[in-house]
């Protein structure tokens, strides 16, 4: 079976840009990752392309990856399009990983593209709230223009059985925040990069507690971009990243098991590496408690040790095992479905060696934890995928 690299990355910044249309963000995003991998247009064989919200937020539907391509020059190639939240384009990696092995093509892209802001912020809202199965929806009673159901209504109560069993103090939540504000200042693609103290994070107004506004993840627009190929068609002067394992899952009744957990297992396994083999990690810090939660859902250290792990540094550039270098959703930016193409293109040029002053030193294998929307009781969609800097064996 042939062996999957990523050849080429691009992103755009992310933030504000109702003014930009899909495609012009998109053609920037694919642009680079072309001339990151030293391909044309004429090399693609198929694409997949991500979006969650267009519908709602510009009026495209259905073929926003055909409407985005064919102005580039694309032509004749199958496109598909995606939408599964915040995981477009990591589940994206995944499908191009499987058309990629079953021979299918030998040379594909991957776009993640998004504009989620709106001239009437009430817009905005509800399209990222319609990430939430309808049910449920209905049965909070909120106006889904009003703000964000997963920060009221989801996530406080994961918080809150968290906290009744592990204890969980604010200022490790607020230190989160300020840790990836602080990498995001190294990244010229991130949304926010203007210095945070603890005091910041806790003075910002509170939207549920102890949850505050800049602990979690602003609205955005952007794109990201990856071309990926088998072993068996790399050319000269390629710099391949080796998609070690790939695993995409839907929450689950619950057990004594997360379904991040039980995603990640599925993933180390294919990769045939632990959590204590893992350099470097993209985690989705939705709000951050969701970057302390998933570092121990992940196995990146003990089960309620997450706090303890952020306070001692440990996540940090420099620390044992740094996390969301890039800046993360909550200072880098979250514009849903070009995100976990962003992670994983961080995670590219840390294997590299080519992430300039936030380059995390002698990195071998890297992980991208990327979830989003709510059905029923659990989370919608997570994708977990591991990229090591040499070839698997």
């Amino acid at each position: 079976m042939s062996e999957v690299a990523i050849v080429g990355v691009g992103t755009t910044r992310f933030g504000k840009f109702i003014d930009i249309p899909l495609p012009a963000l998109a053609s920037e995003a694919i642009d680079e990752a072309l001339a990151d991998a030293g391909l044309g247009i004429e090399d693609i064989e198929m694409a997949f392309v991500a979006n969650a919200v267009a519908s709602i937020t510009t009026g495209q539907v259905s073929v926003v990856g055909q409407s985005v391509l064919r102005p580039l020059g694309f032509a004749g190639i199958p496109v598909f399009n995606v939408d599964n939240a915040c995981a477009g384009s990591s589940s994206s990696v995944s499908l191009a990983v499987q058309a990629l092995r079953s021979g299918a093509a030998t040379t594909v892209l991957v776009v993640g593209v998004e504009k989620m802001y709106s001239a009437d912020r009430a817009t905005s809202y509800r399209a990222l709230n319609g990430a939430a199965d309808i049910a449920f929806l209905d049965s909070t009673g909120a106006d889904p223009g009003a703000g964000s159901i997963f920060v009221a209504h989801i996530y406080p109560k994961r918080l809150d059985e968290y906290r009744s069993r592990y204890g969980l103090d604010a200022r490790a939540l607020a230190t989160i925040s300020v840790k990836n504000r602080r990498h995001a200042g190294l990244n010229s693609d991130a949304q926010y990069t203007s210095p945070l103290t603890v005091e910041d994070v806790l003075s910002s107004k509170v939207v549920v507690e102890p949850v505050t506004a800049l602990m979690c993840a602003p609205i955005s627009d952007g794109a990201s971009a990856m071309i990926l190929t088998t072993d068996d068609a790399l050319r000269d002067g390629q710099r391949p990243v080796w998609v070690a394992s790939s695993a995409v899952g839907m929450g689950a009744p619950q057990s004594g098991q997360s379904s991040i957990a039980r995603v990640a297992a599925r993933a180390y396994s294919q990769a045939g590496i632990g959590p204590e083999q893992i350099d470097i990690a993209e985690l989705h810090d939705s709000i951050s408690f969701n970057e302390l939660v998933a570092s121990e859902e992940l196995g990146l250290c003990e089960q309620g040790t997450g706090a303890r792990f952020a306070l001692d540094g440990h996540s940090s550039l420099g620390g044992l095992l740094p996390i969301n270098p890039s800046g993360g959703l909550e200072s880098r930016g979250h514009p849903m479905a070009a995100t976990g193409g962003a992670q994983l293109a961080e995670l590219t040029r840390q294997l590299r060696g080519e992430a300039g002053e936030r380059q995390v030193p002698d990195a071998r294998y890297g992980i991208a934890e990327n979830a989003g929307g709510f059905a029923v009781d659990d989370t919608a969609s997570i994708a977990i995928t591991i990229l090591a800097a040499e070839r698997p064996n």
